[in-house]
């Protein structure tokens, strides 16, 4: 086990590039198997989960290669094996998006429920309700989920709620199903525009990806393709509120502006100077900033996935923001760990009110899942005196090189072993 000291108090200063998004590259990875070959993909950042995703891919039988750089290839010539054990589906809440991919393509699938971190509920009911209305029989047997069918034909699925991973599962097994498949009240989420890019991009017909209605006609069979994957949002973002909790000046590079205005509206809400360019976005701030209200909604709403750098961010702010989280009912619990680094919230039921200081102190934390990390890394870096995080393998699975790059714009971080 390893954790994070941090030496805070010191502005960041410098440019950043965002890497690949790893929300992107869980249902891309997943997806490549639809494919009769050689699948190249870019962009695909070296995380924990990534890895885990390619663990299941290699234990299917497809054949992975990693080479210089973010580039992996799925050889999915060896694919025979269609059951996903509860070792490999307990690591990431990410191996469902497997589920609708090997479905397609192989008419049957059983995997263990998924894992991920503990930030609430998130049933997977929507993801069952669009596979079986695509032909499938579904049942759970001891604790796996059991899904067959000899063919899947095109259905309209309405989705009771906009769910990104549902979504992503229907999409991707409406490719290669008979006929047209109409997914209403579809998530918009720009990694369900990639996915569908990457899915057209070997030969499938889906239009409609970024609304809230999405049809997919499906085909025969889908082709290699090489694909570059989408930049990650939120690590973007953890970066620009990394720059603005510490009164620095950063440019994160390779991002699309659109994928974080959500965030950066909320920011110069703020009074925060945010400077938007072509591919980049600046930070540059001394303090104050004033705090202000936040609701977290599926995009282009505010994402949830922000919600913890956020309070990091309003607890030292000027004034007293409310924080309402609508996605996850149990994602607050950085709230305790911000407390010990001398926060004021008071978190009542899915709201936080999050009093602003001028400053925190540094302490030992503890990271409760991979955003609550990055929200304490935030934290420790504004903060005076040191910083321990530990639990730092949660902060593994959604960030790459974090303490390399934050190094890099000036931060004193360290990894070290622990005791």
């Amino acid at each position: 086990m390893e954790k994070f000291v941090i030496c805070g108090g010191k502005p960041l200063c410098g440019t950043v590039s965002a890497s690949g998004a790893k929300n992107a590259a869980l249902p891309i990875l997943a997806a490549s198997i639809l494919a009769d070959g050689i699948v190249t993909l870019y962009n695909i950042p070296r995380l924990s989960d990534v890895f885990s995703m390619c663990d299941i891919l290699i234990s299917l039988g497809c054949d992975l290669t990693f080479s210089d750089g973010e580039i992996i290839t799925v050889n999915t010539k060896g694919l025979k094996n269609s059951e996903v054990s509860y070792q490999l589906a307990g690591r990431l809440r990410g191996s469902f998006l497997i589920m609708g991919p090997l479905l397609a393509k192989t008419g049957y699938v059983s995997i263990s429920m998924p894992g991920g971190c503990p930030i609430g509920a998130r049933p997977i009911d929507l993801h069952l309700k669009g596979l079986s209305a695509l032909g499938a029989e579904i049942e759970n047997r001891r604790g796996s989920v059991v899904a067959k069918a000899k063919k899947l034909s095109g259905a309209k699925i309405y989705l009771d709620f906009p769910s990104v991973g549902a979504t992503e599962n229907i999409m991707s097994a409406a490719a290669l199903a008979e006929g047209t498949t109409v997914i209403e009240n579809a998530a918009v989420e720009p990694e369900i525009v990639d996915l569908a890019n990457f899915l057209c991009a070997m030969g499938a017909k889906i239009s409609g990806a970024g609304t809230d209605t999405v049809k997919i006609e499906g085909v025969s069979a889908l082709s290699p393709v090489q694909y570059s994957v989408i930049s990650d949002r939120i690590e973007a973002g953890t970066y620009l509120v990394a720059a603005a909790a510490t009164g620095g000046d950063v440019t994160v590079k390779n991002i699309l502006p659109d994928y974080v205005k959500p965030l950066t509206a909320k920011m110069t809400e703020m009074g925060i100077s945010v400077e938007i360019g072509e591919g980049s976005i600046r930070v540059n701030h001394r303090k104050p900033y004033h705090s202000v209200d936040v609701k977290t909604l599926p995009f282009p709403g505010f994402p949830t996935d922000m919600q913890a750098q956020m309070t990091t961010l309003l607890s030292l702010s000027e004034g007293i923001g409310i924080i309402t989280e609508t996605i996850f009912e149990n994602r607050f619990m950085h709230a305790s760990e911000l407390a010990r680094m001398g926060a004021n919230i008071k978190v009542t039921g899915r709201s936080a009110v999050v009093e602003g200081k001028k400053a925190l102190t540094g302490a030992k934390v503890k990271a409760t899942d991979l955003r609550a990390g990055a929200a304490l890394v935030i934290a420790g870096l504004a903060a005076r005196g040191d910083t321990e995080i530990s639990d730092i393998y949660h902060i593994d699975r959604g960030y790459m090189d974090m303490a390399d790059k934050l190094r890099q714009l000036g931060a004193e971080i360290y990894r070290e072993e622990e005791h």
